[in-house]
């Protein structure tokens, strides 16, 4: 298996080292630590240069020897059993370069933390790994916690959910964790419910006879995928809920205390997304673990 981890030096590069670390990778695993370097003048903040004029020389190289350390000190945390662990520390934009470079490597997976470094510039776009977990053409695990025992898999039996299974059954990562196999009913009350036709209790009763075909099948959903995990080794059960499935799903793994929430994504990006909502965008911003987003 090959996979890329990115850091910066933040405590958040070091949760994902950590993570990453304790995982039993399939053995033969090559697995690249990458540091994207800033040049003096981007650490500013981009457009805005400084008011003094500053030798940024000396920034550089003091940007790069911390790189060099950085990358050094994730080199040793990930050393394993039949495992290489290689570095590269290369100058550029982060969430350009980072995709760039997992796909010169053939990355089957792209790690980040979910928070980094940044200059004002930095905040106002968006952060790394949202913009990693947008354009990567990999499956990303977004690191907030440092181990993997209980996984929440949305599931509502579509193509972009469907592309986590491989990633659950194939990598072998997971095997002693207990996965909850979450299948989620959005159900829509008929309209006359929302025009002030009836009472409130008529309306409560429309809306579950509306929900009540639709949450049967998410039951139903569930409990085969969650049959099709165990047959692939994996201590899956089937739960399903009624509601909107971004916020249930992020409420589910807060209650369960879940380490990991793996998601599907169709891939909507830019404006489109913004505009039509992406309940894996949601989960990844929401969620109190790390998440795993397969494209």
């Amino acid at each position: 298996m090959r996979v890329l981890v990115a850091i910066d030096g933040s405590e958040c590069a070091g949760v994902a080292i950590d993570l990453v670390s304790g995982l039993s990778w399939p053995m033969g695993t090559v697995i690249r630590v990458v540091e994207v370097v800033p040049s003096g003048s981007a650490v500013f903040g981009g457009p805005w240069p400084p008011v003094a004029p500053l030798d940024t020389s000396a920034i550089d190289r003091s940007i790069r020897e911390q790189a060099t350390r950085d990358l050094q000190a994730a080199a040793d945390a990930l050393e394993g059993p039949e495992r290489t662990v290689d570095t590269v520390a290369v100058a550029g934009r982060a969430g350009d370069t980072i995709t760039s470079l997992a796909e010169q490597f053939d990355a089957e997976l792209i790690v980040v933390g979910s928070r980094g470094h940044g200059s004002l510039e930095t905040m106002l776009l968006g952060s790394v790994s949202s913009e990693v977990i947008d354009h990567a053409h990999v499956p990303v695990l977004l690191a907030r916690g440092r181990e993997i025992k209980r996984i929440v898999y949305a599931w509502d039996g579509s193509e972009r959910a469907e592309a986590a299974v491989g990633p659950l059954t194939k990598w072998g990562l997971f095997g002693d964790a207990h996965v909850d196999v979450l299948s989620i009913a959005d159900a829509e009350p008929p309209w006359w419910t929302r025009a002030g036709m009836v009472s409130e209790e008529t309306a409560a009763e429309a809306y579950h006879e509306a929900a009540a075909p639709s949450l049967q099948q998410h039951v139903e959903m569930a409990e085969q995928m969650a049959e099709w995990l165990r047959t692939s080794g994996l201590n899956a059960v089937p739960l399903s809920r009624e509601g909107d499935p971004a916020e249930t799903i992020v409420a589910f793994a807060q209650a369960h205390d879940a380490d990991l929430v793996v998601i599907g994504t169709h891939g909507r990006t830019g404006l489109r997304r913004l505009l039509l909502g992406s309940v894996a965008r949601n989960v990844t911003m929401h969620a109190p673990c790390s998440v795993l987003v397969a494209r």
